[in-house]
């Protein structure tokens, strides 16, 4: 399978705070707006699970080596949890803590019967071969089969993993209970019951909820300029899709830098180029670098897309944000003491919680069309998508009007009266 095809989900949340902290603040103003009660307050700030495990694994010089493993379940009120699964040497719980409670609040903010998980195994997958990494992935399904289940906890790819290693977990835990179970796990390969649409999904999320923002800021997508920091599979799509709808992307980044061009870079040219060399910029032609690439976050555009890392805008350069519209493509890329700063300025922010659960919702479409045995074409994929992005972000909007509150809070607020609401229905913890 080609790189480029191979979905990522958003850059990892590593926050320099705590990342636990940063999400609970946020969490803390809207569960204050709604009047949240202290019973139902308790129970949604603290996982329902968390499983650590250790993994013997023989490695290729055949001595055995233990991993640590993490899945931790925040919520299942709403239906099975969902959340991924990152191979990464910086894993640590309260990081796979903040991750699990983010995907509760996605799955609640655009209305899919999901609770929220999240898992990681510490490890350098870099320096791994595929039989190691096979070995680890097949010793991690083992330890969490009764975690695990198409109706129970549905893990997908993150960092570090992709549709290979979703192929060895469906494989290790079909083996579990003697069938083939494609359910218990999305981000597959297409051959394995991967859904059509997937690849793009996140970054088709941002580009439809910057075009209902634009919508609500008086504003054309063919007369407005955009930056997109982050260049891999979000902001990649995310570029694209803005561009053939007619915004000019006058900037891009990733790691080898960030690049310019006042009449628009030529987006199809940037990704062929990047897909031949090894999935980077560097040494592209088609616009100029910029001699510091953090200036992206500043510079002269109408709309800002921060795709990359978290905690990227700050209250250091928040500032100098000259954007009408900031629409986050990655997780926390906002830290938490830049938002005043951004509020004050009037700034609308589409929030990664709403921007990014394009493919949380696709993940959803891929896990329907394996229960129902059927699969749907990529026009059903994507027409279905786009109208739950357009109307979470509808719900959000009229949120923030109705209290007077930004988007952001207004997203926690929507997704945390979901999940409240279902409490009081069902009658209690």
């Amino acid at each position: 399978m080609a790189a480029h095809t191979v979905y990522k989900e958003p850059a990892p949340l590593l926050d320099r705070e705590n990342p636990l902290e940063s999400m609970m603040s946020r969490f803390n103003i809207a569960a204050e707006i709604l009047g949240l009660d202290d019973e139902t307050y308790n129970v949604l700030k603290a996982p329902d699970k968390q499983v650590i495990v250790n993994l013997p694994v023989t490695m290729d010089n055949g001595k055995l080596r233990v991993f640590e493993g993490y899945r931790v379940i925040h919520n299942t009120i709403l239906g099975p949890s969902k959340g991924g699964i990152r191979y990464d040497k910086h894993v640590h719980l309260d990081e796979v803590k903040a991750l699990a409670a983010w995907m509760t609040w996605k799955c609640a903010v655009v209305d899919i019967p999901y609770g929220g998980a999240k898992g990681g195994i510490i490890c350098d997958p870099t320096t791994m071969s595929p039989g190691e990494l096979e070995r680890l992935t097949r010793a991690y399904t083992m330890a969490l089969k009764d975690v695990f289940g198409p109706d129970r906890d549905i893990p997908a790819p993150d960092m570090g993993t992709g549709p290979r290693e979703m192929a060895w977990l469906m494989d290790e835990f079909s083996k579990t209970v003697g069938m083939t179970s494609p359910a218990v796990v999305t981000g597959k390969p297409l051959v394995m019951g991967g859904s059509l649409g997937r690849t793009e999904a996140t970054g088709r999320g941002v580009m439809v909820s910057t075009l209902a923002a634009l919508g609500k800021l008086g504003l054309k997508p063919t007369e407005v300029s955009a930056a997109v920091q982050g260049f891999g599979n979000v902001g990649s799509w995310a570029a694209k899709l803005l561009c053939e709808k007619g915004v000019k992307i006058k900037a891009v980044s990733d790691v080898s830098g960030a690049y310019w061009n006042e009449n628009g870079i030529n987006i199809d040219e940037a990704i062929a180029y990047k897909n031949a060399h090894n999935g980077r910029l560097d040494g592209y032609t088609g616009a100029t670098l910029m001699e510091n690439a953090d200036d992206l976050l500043t510079t002269n555009v109408d709309v800002l897309v921060p795709a990359a890392v978290e905690d990227v805008i700050t209250e250091h350069n928040a500032g100098d944000i000259k954007a009408k519209l900031i629409v986050e493509g990655a997780n926390g890329p906002t830290s938490a003491s830049a938002d005043p700063i951004i509020n004050e300025k009037g700034i609308m922010v589409v929030p990664d919680i709403l921007a990014n659960s394009g493919g949380v919702t696709v993940s959803y479409f891929e896990w329907v069309q394996n229960k129902q045995g059927f699969k749907w074409t990529e026009e059903m994929v994507t027409e279905r998508a786009d109208r739950i992005m357009t109307d979470a972000f509808n719900k959000v909007y009229a949120t923030s009007q109705k209290y007077k509150i930004p988007m952001r809070i207004a997203a926690y607020v929507v997704s945390i009266d979901k999940v409240a609401q279902t409490y009081k229905f069902r009658g209690g913890f």
